[in-house]
Order: C-alpha cells, then structure tokens, then sequence
C-alpha cells in the first residue's frame, strides 16, 4: 500500500521549510520509526521518520526545495521489499558515462544543471558511488592545459606560500539566516544599551561544593550548577523590575506577570534558546533539570518550536567557552537580556586588605526605549547581591 510522507504541520509564525538531508534513498528499505528526511525551518530542523517497514518509493521534493505545511514530500511503499541489487552490479558492467544518470542524487543532479556539469567529471563518494550534492558542491574542473603553455603568463608570475589556497563556498542553513535577521532586526529596532558588574562567585561556590553530592542523591542524579542559581536570582530580581520583564507592542507596554526565562544554548547549527516556562515557580532542581534536558535535545536536533517561542528575559552564559566579558545582543521582543562570563581568581580589595577571589563579570544588555538606565543598574546589582548571598534567594530578599 502506498502512503504519502507529508512535511509536519508548521505553526502560524513558521511559513515553510526547507528539505535539509533525505537519509533514505528510492528503492532503499526503511523500518517503522526510522528517520526517512530532515526539514529544516527558520527555528528548528524537524525529522520526519517512517510510518511502517517498507521502502521508499519516490522522493517528490529533493534536497533544496520549498516545502508548506503538510505537503507531500515523498511515496513510501508500505510493506515492500527493498529493489535487488543486481541493479549496481549492472552499471558497473556499463560505461561509466552511461551510468552516471543513476547514480546522481535528486539534488546533486539539480545542482549539476544550474551550474552546467558533466555528471562524469564528479565522482560519487555516496553509498555505491551516488553522487551527492557535496561532491557536486566540491567539484573544481581541471584547468585548461593551454593555460600554463601561454608566454604572457611568465611575466605573471608571483611567489605565493606553497599549498593549496582552498575556499569554499555554501549556502547558509534557514536556521542560520533567521538568527542573522533576528540580530539585525534587534540592532536596528531597539535602542540597545549594555550595563556591567561584577560578582564573586565564592559564595555560591561554597555552597555548591557543600551540597553537590547530597543534591545529585535527592533528585535522582540532577547535578547542581551554577545556572539554577542565575535563574532563581533573575526571576526574583524580575519581579523588583516588571519593566525588565515587559515587552513592546507597538505603542503598548506589555507587563508580563510571569517569568518564562529562556536559556541560549549553542548547538553546531546555531544558538537556540529554549524557555523555561514560570520559571518563577520551579524548584532548584527542575530548573537544573530541564536545563539539562534542553541541552541534550538541542544537540540531538529533538527541540520543538514550542520549546522556543515566547520568553520574556533570557540569561546567555558565554563562560562555557572561556568569554570573559561581552554585550549580548536583545532577544527581540524581549527588553533584557542577561550575560554571563567566565570566573577568573581576581585580586580584589576586602576590608582593607587584597584578597583573591573568584570573580565573574555581568553584562545586561536592555532596551533603552523602555528600561532607564538607572532600573537597568538596580537590577543586575539585585541580581548581584543575591548571588554573592544565596540565602536572599531562598527567603525572597
């Protein structure tokens, strides 16, 4: 029986998508719950797996195109076996350039006819020598041999540092050219301001090395970090500053009275920011938790856009890879944005006297169209004070 294999249904804010990579080939057998192609969206890049054992029977929208809302992708033969192999061995008998049609992608061979090339000058690197849009994209033609004969050319001549001067030249991921507008979009539409402190992070240090172990045993292997305590220190630092928490809607302020924070999380495709909804409400160890939770989807390419939409304050730690200061730029619609660096031994001035602490800068960068300056600055020395003294976390102070 023949099943159509549709692109998932796109929420109202997404348009299309983009057929990312096809992980089955026609004629190949596909078992029930087995990725058959990635879709790839201006927010997440969503896998569409297949619906029984079967096979492949024909792709409709190659690597590269357009795709809407639940619109036909591909036909998968439910129930039937993959296509004999006798098929390779066949064309290996062949001509090389008679067989090169069968052994073209769906996308390599629309990419060998935008750019004009002979299907027999690229070898295929696929399995059972396909080629694929990559060996099309990584092709470089000989150069002609009348080229290096020519007499003019000697006078030309130019000492260059030995090697191969390689360049190479792809598209950019939908994920990758939405987070470029965003970032455009927020330089040009708000009036962005960036505040710094500095926090010692003894304190939290301390208590973390104290209960680490006991915390890891009470909620089932959920590690104690350094994150949890930003965002309960944010969230009660949130509700002292509502504009901080506020948003724009054209002429309206929109007060939120909750806090949904996201966390950025960095991921080989781009930053995503997954939202910790009513933040204000988890404990610790949820945060943590989901947090965790967050980062391993996120790698594995598994976040849903409802994991990413909405938000009204995001906290961004560059510290993870050695940052030690930065102005993290807005989130749009969101006023603030939160930045963490990396903790470094300080010698810094205690009563008179030089001590060495480990220190961290802040960095909150906020929408000066709705946040002063001096609201911008009683807020991260809040969130400050709260983490060089935990226990205001706990008691709300």
């Amino acid at each position: 029986m023949s099943i159509e294999i549709k692109a998932p249904t796109f929420p109202e804010s997404v348009a299309d998508g983009s057929i990312a990579t096809w992980h089955k080939q026609v004629g190949e057998a596909v078992k029930r719950d087995e990725p058959l192609v990635d879709i790839e969206t201006d927010k997440v890049v969503l896998e569409v797996v297949a619906p029984a054992d079967g096979v492949l029977k024909e792709i409709i929208k190659p690597e590269g195109d357009i795709v809407l809302s639940d619109e036909v992708v591909a036909v998968f033969e439910e129930g039937a076996a993959a296509e004999p192999s006798a098929a390779p061995a066949k064309a290996e008998a062949e001509p090389a350039a008679a067989s090169q049609d069968l052994k073209v992608s769906p996308a390599a061979r629309k990419m060998l006819e935008e750019k004009g090339i002979d299907a027999s000058a690229v070898t295929g690197t696929g399995k059972g020598g396909v080629i694929t849009k990559e060996d099309v994209a990584n092709f470089k033609p000989a150069a002609p041999a009348a080229a290096p004969v020519a007499k003019p050319a000697a006078a030309a001549v130019v000492d260059v540092p030995a090697g191969e001067r390689i360049e190479k030249r792809v598209p950019m991921t939908r994920l990758r050219k939405r987070i470029a507008e965003r970032l455009l979009e927020a330089t040009h539409t708000t009036a962005m301001l960036t505040t710094f402190n500095e926090v010692n992070m003894k304190p939290v240090m301390d208590l973390r090395s104290q209960y680490k172990d006991l915390f890891e045993k009470s909620h089932n292997g959920t590690r104690l970090g350094f994150m949890g305590f930003f965002v309960k220190a944010a969230c009660e630092a949130l509700k002292r500053f509502p504009e901080v928490n506020a948003s724009i809607d054209g002429d309206d302020v929109v007060y939120h009275g909750y806090q949904d924070v996201g966390v950025a999380v960095s991921t080989e495709k781009g930053l995503v920011v997954p939202v910790l909804r009513d933040a204000e409400n988890m404990s610790m160890a949820r945060i943590e938790e989901k947090i965790r939770e967050y980062g391993l989807r996120a790698k594995d390419g598994k976040l849903s856009m409802e994991d990413m939409t909405g938000g009204t304050f995001t906290i961004t730690n560059g510290g993870v890879f050695g940052s030690l200061l930065s102005t993290p730029i807005l989130n749009p619609p969101q006023t603030a944005i939160l930045g963490m660096h990396k903790i470094q031994d300080r010698p810094m001035a205690v009563n008179g006297e030089v001590v060495i602490l480990p220190m961290m800068y802040l960095a909150l960068s906020y929408d000066h169209r709705l946040v002063d300056g001096k609201d911008a600055v009683k807020f991260l020395v809040a969130i400050k004070d709260l983490i060089e003294d935990p226990a205001r976390i706990l008691l709300e102070i």
